[in-house]
């Protein structure tokens, strides 16, 4: 290997190296400031139903009104590849980061959620919820 490939390889190698840090960073703090993750997917009881998964979407944003709710993702199925893992039977997920375990508490009985949950039950069929700690 010549010595400008050898200085081009290293170059871009530590452009990678610097790059995929610098993105990890976010998500590190967001961990660090927010270690209680709730994540729940919804199956519709219409799933061709595009104004039904508007509906929902919806009303899960209304819950990042909640003040114990620091960050929040509301997302739809990713056309990724198809693999025995991956389940994509559902059609809307919420990803929500708490401070700690008593705000999810409090998010659980507050009238914002409950108000979501009499106003949009009625639209899925399945929820299924998984609540995490960083480890």
């Amino acid at each position: 290997m010549s010595t400008s490939t050898r200085r081009k390889f290293i170059g871009t190698a530590a452009i990678l190296t610097a790059a995929t840090a610098a993105s990890a960073i976010p998500l590190t703090n967001m961990e660090q400031k927010y270690p209680v993750v709730h994540h729940v997917f919804f199956w519709l009881k219409n799933p061709g139903s595009a104004e039904d998964r508007a509906k929902l979407i919806a009303g899960v944003k209304t819950l990042a009104k909640i003040e114990t709710v620091h960050e929040m993702r509301v997302g739809v199925v990713a056309s990724t590849e198809k693999r025995e893992v991956v389940d994509n039977g559902w059609a809307v997920s919420e990803l929500i980061f708490f401070k700690d375990i008593a705000g999810q508490a409090t998010y659980q009985t507050h009238p914002i959620h409950l108000e979501f949950v009499k106003n949009c039950s009625h639209l899925w069929e399945k929820v299924i919820v998984y609540d995490a700690v960083e480890a």
